[in-house]
């Protein structure tokens, strides 16, 4: 069951995002799953991780691994500009996503919502929860266990 399935089934009428921009589109996070917003800095990089791995890093005397999520989605590496990382936890464990930027909080009708557009980027579909349709602009809902579950249950390709 999606973050999106449980909050229409338990009648919450209202869900507020953090939104955030990969690439150009509009991703939103439920502000519920997020613990931080921050700027990643000193990333250490692990031998062997997935490529989405970008390392993992100290956030306040934790151990966060930072996924790399324009690497996730098979996008081209930012140019310049400083990266921002929104913090996550997922099965007792913290992530950072890192993203180009962060953007504002919105609260939206749980009702608007929709399952996935058919043609909707296969990238950005395997990790959408649904979405929404915002004045000229359509946001995809980040499923955090879709995003986070499939990178960690499929085997790794041989490098």
């Amino acid at each position: 069951m999606s973050v999106l399935d449980k909050k229409v089934a338990a009648g919450s009428d209202m869900i507020q995002y953090v939104t955030v921009v990969i690439g150009g589109q509009l991703f939103g996070l439920p502000i519920a799953q997020v613990h931080d917003v921050f700027v990643p800095e000193s990333v250490t990089r692990v031998p062997l991780s997935a490529p989405e791995v970008a390392g993992v890093l100290n956030l306040r005397g934790r151990i966060v691994t930072a996924i790399n999520m324009r690497r996730r989605l098979h996008l081209p590496p930012l140019e310049d500009g400083q990266m921002m990382a929104v913090g996550i936890e997922y099965k007792h464990e913290s992530y950072g996503l890192v993203i180009d930027t962060v953007g504002e909080v919105l609260t939206l009708a749980a009702s608007s919502a929709e399952p996935n557009p058919s043609n909707l980027d296969k990238r950005w579909a395997e990790i959408s929860g649904g979405v929404h349709r915002l004045d000229g602009q359509l946001m995809v809902i980040l499923d955090v266990d879709r995003l986070l579950g499939a990178m960690f249950t499929e085997p790794m390709a041989a490098a």
